[in-house]
């Protein structure tokens, strides 16, 4: 397929761009509740005007009252929240939950909620400062017609605020995935702040028991929603990346020095130039990832670790030329460049930094 947008997806592009500049802008959104130190990191009030403007519905089936569309349209969407630094819980509750739920006869149970920008998820699956999922110790135990979890998870995004939580567990037949309500006996969460201001938490299940119903699926559940939201994750990525390019672009053509607008330099110049190159590597990476998964692709795997990677490095390059060519007002609060840096610091570790995927791109090529 070409590495390029179709009409309609342009079309929900515009209206996402619009609506995340206008509503979801930083100085409303992610200031506001930083500053309110806000404990769920977001407004509920805009999560359902998510609901409103059909954003929550895109990967769920016409069937269940969603809008039936694909990766590529989640993407469209994610790109303009990385762009805006926009606080939801699109990436966690829209893509990967919604992903996880699909033919899962829970999803009766939460897909209204998230249609309405009600219900709110999480998913949990790590458990220590970086993201390995091939070595979750948490178990899940047989249990009469259930099931008992016993474990702790860290670094939960939204796990705070969510409904439900996703778990991933350790059982004799492999990884699995349970959906756990927020109420459940045994279930201690505690909040924390993360670096972008976001709010994650720590949890620990202490032989929290649970129906055999809430048995979502096993590891290639568990697999198909890492994929989704690994690109979801490349996708906001890029607009962190395209964001912060743009504020930079700009300050470049305002900022003057030595009786001349520093986008006159040469060698910023440069710069700006390589960088907007690697954006476009990345989305196009990103894209193709999205476009492979709506396939059902064999190659799609290979293609996910690509897109994350890549994403996560060039949006790290994106922030960190930012600062640099900001200057002494990059390093400052009041300024939003240094806000870009802080969200890629955060999407990078999430679901697995360049280094993680580029190790799992190797090992499917046999190295």
């Amino acid at each position: 397929m070409p590495l390029y947008l179709t009409e309609d997806q342009a079309m929900l592009r515009d209206t996402a761009r619009d609506f995340m500049a206008s509503e979801g802008a930083i100085a409303t959104q992610l200031r506001k509740w930083r500053d309110m130190n806000c404990k769920d990191g977001f407004g509920h009030a805009l999560w359902r005007q998510f609901g409103e403007m059909g954003f929550t519905g895109i990967l769920v089936d016409e069937a269940d009252g969603g809008l039936g569309l694909g990766p590529v349209e989640a993407g469209i969407v994610l790109e303009e929240i990385g762009r805006n630094l926009t606080p939801s819980p699109f990436l966690i509750t829209a893509v990967a939950a919604v992903e996880a739920l699909r033919g899962s006869a829970l999803r009766e149970r939460w897909l209204p909620g998230i249609l309405k920008g009600e219900a709110v998820a999480a998913l949990a699956v790590d458990e220590g400062p970086k993201h390995r999922p091939e070595a979750i110790a948490m178990t899940a135990e047989r249990s009469g017609n259930g099931f008992t979890l016993s474990g702790r998870k860290q670094f939960v995004v939204q796990g705070a605020s969510a409904d439900f939580i996703l778990v991933a567990a350790k059982m004799e037949e492999g990884a699995a995935l349970f959906a756990v309500e927020k109420d459940a006996k045994g279930l201690e969460v505690e909040g924390v702040r993360l670096a972008d201001s976001s709010i994650g938490a720590r949890m620990t299940f202490d032989n929290v028991e649970v129906d055999g119903d809430a048995l979502v699926g096993g590891e290639e559940v568990l697999a198909r929603v890492l994929r989704a939201a690994r690109t979801g994750a490349a996708s906001e990525m890029v607009g962190v990346a395209s964001g912060a390019m743009d504020m930079t672009v700009n300050y470049l053509r305002q900022r003057r020095q030595f009786g001349r607008l520093i986008g006159e330099f040469q060698a910023l110049q440069h710069r700006a130039a390589h960088l907007y190159s690697e954006l476009e590597i990345a989305r196009a990476a990103t894209l193709k990832a999205q476009q492979l998964l709506d396939e059902g692709s064999a190659q799609a795997e290979a293609m996910v670790h690509v897109a994350k990677a890549k994403a996560g490095r060039v949006s790290t390059l994106a922030v960190q030329e930012g600062v640099q060519m900001h200057g002494g007002i990059g390093m400052t609060d009041e300024y939003d460049i240094g806000l870009y840096m802080k969200r890629d610091r955060v999407l990078n570790e999430l679901f697995g930094d360049p280094n993680y995927h580029a190790d799992r791109l190797a090992r499917l090529n046999g190295y």
